[in-house]
Parts: C-alpha cells; sequence; structure tokens
C-alpha cells in the first residue's frame, strides 16, 4: 500500500459537486446535514451549498489518531448534537471517507430511532468499510492525502505559533 490517493483541493471541488448530483439525483432532500468532524466539515459545508441546506449539524468524533492509528472504539466529543433538534428530519451525515465505517455507524446509529431518514455521504469509501454508503464519490483501498490534512498544523496544541 505505497502508493496513496490524493485530493487536492481542486479535485475536492469536483469531488463534492458530483456526490451533491448524486443525492440530488437520487430525490434524497435532507433537511439536516450532520458532519462529522473533523474531515466531515469541509464536505458538509460543500454539500450544504449544492444542496441549498442551511441547516448544518456538527458531531465530534474522535477515533484515528495518526496513519493507521486509532482508538479501541470512536467516541462522540461533547458538544453532542441534541437529537430533539434531529427528531422527525431527513438527515444526510457527511464525512471525507468510511474507512472502517467505526465512525459512520457511530453517528448513524445515533440519529436511529429519532430521524425519519439517515443516509451517508463520504467522498472516499474503502472496500472494507462496515458501512455501505448510499452516495460515495470514490472507492480506494489506498491511505488517502485530504488536502486540509496533509500538511502539519501551524501551531501546537499550547496555541504558539510554529515556524512555516
Amino acid at each position: 500500500m505505497s502508493e496513496r490517493e490524493t485530493l487536492t483541493w481542486d479535485l475536492f471541488g469536483t469531488a463534492s459537486r458530483e456526490l451533491a448530483g448524486q443525492v440530488a439525483a437520487d430525490g434524497y432532500r435532507p433537511d439536516i446535514i450532520l458532519s462529522i468532524a473533523r474531515g466531515g466539515l469541509f464536505v458538509a459545508g460543500a454539500l450544504g451549498y449544492a444542496l441549498d441546506v442551511k441547516n448544518l449539524h456538527v458531531a465530534n468524533v474522535e477515533f484515528y489518531t495518526g496513519v493507521d492509528e486509532r482508538l479501541p472504539v470512536p467516541i462522540m466529543l461533547p458538544p453532542v448534537p441534541n437529537v430533539v433538534d434531529l427528531s422527525g428530519s431527513r438527515v444526510l451525515v457527511a464525512d471525507d471517507v468510511a474507512d472502517t465505517g467505526a465512525t459512520l455507524k457511530l453517528v448513524r446509529d445515533f440519529c436511529s430511532g429519532h430521524v425519519a431518514d439517515v443516509r451517508c455521504a463520504v467522498v472516499y469509501e474503502k472496500p472494507h468499510s462496515t458501512v455501505r454508503c448510499e452516495y460515495v464519490w470514490r472507492r480506494t483501498d489506498r491511505w488517502i492525502n485530504f488536502p486540509w490534512s496533509t500538511l502539519p498544523p501551524v501551531v501546537e496544541n499550547a496555541g504558539q505559533v510554529l515556524d512555516a
């Protein structure tokens, strides 16, 4: 698995429009787009504009700690979305990648029973994902370099600016 999939900002623009096109062509009209932070924030914003959905929510989920390094199970971090805000809605869960599927399953299961319908949209889906997303731009088994996470942070956790 030496080669990596590289998504540039330009290609992300194409990917997000084509992903939105899949949702629209399917006739699905979400009331809410629920992004999985952090990578899903970019996808949700792009889908929100393309599908004319202004009601965006965020689920903060921690799972990956590095390249192929993850916690034993994904955990939802505060603030956890209030299911009352989602109740009875058509929800589109947006993320950058369905890798193991564990994060998407956590969020989808969180919504189930509270919403009218929940579907998932991702830029990439890996073949071993336990969740089969309704909307997928591209399938790959390679590690993905996303434009928002390829470069290191410009600050450390403590907030000091690093040399660029």
